[in-house]
């Protein structure tokens, strides 16, 4: 997926929003909670997805090709995938998916409700 498509798809997760962050960071949250990133290059352009793994895949995802432990985040599970030819266009889909209700999970039930999750 292109990185325009990866916005489209993140964009339209129940209750996500998006923000530009951090000097040119995408950043696609649900209640209030980052789920996904797209970092860029040093020049600016969308380069890496970075998104919230579930917790028992971090080990294997982050040492998968194309992939690797996310900058800052990777304590919190999350891993960076700097190829996007190694994942269909439906991986990377159901890769954010699952990041999105990973997080979505984590809210309080209080937020879930108010968001209808």
């Amino acid at each position: 997926m292109t990185p325009k498509q990866i916005d489209s798809y993140c964009a339209k997760l129940p209750a996500a929003t998006r923000s530009v962050q951090w000097e040119g960071v995408i950043v696609f949250k649900v209640g209030g909670k980052m789920f996904a990133i797209i970092a860029p290059d040093e020049k600016g352009k969308p380069r890496d997805l970075w998104f919230k793994s579930v917790p028992e895949h971090f080990d294997a995802l982050s040492r998968s090709k194309g992939f690797r432990p996310a900058p800052y985040l990777a304590r919190a599970k999350w891993v960076a995938l700097e190829d996007p030819e190694v994942l269909t266009a439906a991986e990377t889909r159901a890769y954010l998916k699952r990041a999105h209700a990973v997080i979505a999970a984590a809210l309080p039930k209080k937020k879930q409700a108010e968001l209808r999750l």
